[in-house]
């Protein structure tokens, strides 16, 4: 389990910072090499990508749960983690819904405030009871 923390946060901290940076994906992984504590895994990069080339309908999915808030007024830090959460969920059979959701949550708690885990909770809640 802790392994599958690590990919998913370093994925998370890369997704992160490339919504300031905005720079293609190889250049990216460069970036991230140079950053100490980032695991830059092939789990990770394949999670990387699969948030990149999936954005649009990762978008979509959150505007239709997000019920308070319009896309472009969720911080960036909740966008990130929400992205990689459904991404798993869509993408990924190897992991179960309760798993990419806690995981998540467990992501917020750490980088966000109270407010911000609710939110992510209620998104992802939403979602999985959706599926």
């Amino acid at each position: 389990m802790e392994e599958r923390m690590t990919y998913r946060e370093s994925a998370f901290l890369i997704i992160f910072e490339n919504m300031f940076l905005q720079v293609s994906g190889d250049e990216l992984f460069d970036i991230a090499a140079q950053i100490e504590g980032i695991l830059l895994s092939q789990r990770t990069k394949k999670l990387v990508n699969c948030v990149f080339e999936n954005e649009p309908e990762l978008d979509k999915i959150i505007t239709s749960f997000s019920e308070k808030r319009a896309l472009q007024r969720i911080p960036r830090l909740n966008k990130a983690i929400l992205y990689i959460a459904i991404a798993e969920v869509l993408y990924n059979d190897k992991v179960p819904t309760n798993v990419a959701i806690s995981e998540a949550v467990n992501i917020a708690k750490k980088y966000g405030l109270e407010s911000d885990v609710k939110f992510i909770n209620g998104v992802l809640g939403s979602f999985a009871r959706s599926l």
